[in-house]
């Protein structure tokens, strides 16, 4: 694979990242470990080089694994790793925090669990509206200053919101959902990222499976599988939600291709500085979204897109209302 550059301060990765997350939790049980470790170096292997890992995630199962999976090649890899949420003494996320001594102590947890000395990328995981961005920013300064961490990203933040804390420490990424089943940050947040120079990295890039084709009106999501949860995969939401991946299939079957691969390669297709993470826990799933990065759409093919999804009204949120709630706009 070639590589794109997030950010102006240049962090160089694959343009096709791995989102770790589902090896922890969300899609339903936990896979054994040792699986989980063949599968990351498995990936390494392919050319992946952007890791991408939450605290959050297990809670702190997911560092654990993807720094042990990557100790070997640490110096040719890019970990990801995010703070921002409250843990009672069982481990429990309680809640959002980004006061200084919480991203502290999550920093020295991190580099702990990811068995590494620095933090490629460190990510406010979630905005936290008691906290002014530029202590949040200034404590990631420090951190970088003092050789923690190298880059700082933001996750889930609006527009002043990260001007406000680019302006106190360049922000070299932001991670959001963008997808053709998600485009709301072609409003606001892709004019102002190429304005000041920051990279983008979406999750969900295959909108959790939807765009994978592999979903139908009738799919049942098991337990501990966070769709269940979610408003837009409810039964009716789902049925006419659909609509779209018939219109992407068509495409996909022309171009001898997937829908995830259509999918993938027409986010590529939007600014150079897009690196999404499309996160699976399946040696075939992965190579096929590896493929998308040589999937060439013509400027045809990518106007048919952009119509389908445009013609498509979306149902549901993307959340629940509590969740929705913590998101930064």
């Amino acid at each position: 694979m070639n590589t794109r550059t997030l950010g102006t301060p240049g962090l160089t990765v694959a343009p096709l990242g791995l989102g770790c997350m589902g090896m922890s939790q969300s899609f339903g049980p936990r896979p054994p470990r040792e699986e989980m470790i063949t599968f990351i170096r498995a990936a390494v292997d392919r050319g992946v080089t952007l890791f991408d890992t939450a605290e959050v995630y297990g809670p702190f199962h997911n560092e654990e694994l993807v720094g042990e999976a990557l100790r070997p090649v640490r110096t040719a890899v890019v970990i990801a790793t995010k703070f921002g949420f409250a843990f009672d003494e069982n481990g429990k996320q309680t809640g959002v925090s980004s006061r200084p001594e919480s991203i502290r102590a999550a920093v020295e947890g991190s580099l702990r669990r990811l068995q590494t000395d620095t933090i490629d990328l460190l990510y406010q995981h979630r905005v936290d509206p008691n906290v002014p961005i530029e202590d949040v920013a200034g404590t990631v300064k420090e951190l970088i200053d003092a050789g923690k961490v190298h880059h700082f990203g933001m996750s889930e933040a609006g527009v002043a919101t990260i001007r406000r804390a680019h302006a106190v420490q360049p922000v070299t990424a932001l991670q959001s959902e963008y997808s053709l089943f998600w485009r709301e940050p072609e409003d606001e947040i892709l004019p102002a990222l190429e304005e000041l120079g920051i990279g983008f990295v979406p999750f969900s890039p295959l909108g959790r499976g939807f765009l994978t084709g592999q979903l139908t009106a009738a799919t049942e999501f098991g337990e501990g599988d966070i769709r269940a949860s979610l408003p837009r995969f409810e039964r009716e939401a789902l049925e006419a939600n659909l609509a779209l991946v018939d219109l992407v299939t068509k495409v996909a079957e022309r171009k001898h291709a997937t829908v995830g691969q259509v999918a993938l390669a027409w986010l590529l297709a939007q600014k150079p500085w897009i690196v999404p993470i499309p996160g699976t826990r399946r040696l075939e799933r992965l190579d096929e979204n590896l493929g998308a990065a040589d999937l060439d759409l013509t400027p045809e093919d990518l106007a048919e897109l952009d119509h389908a999804s445009a013609s498509v009204h979306v149902q549901g949120d993307r959340y629940p209302e509590a969740m929705q709630k913590m998101i930064d706009r």
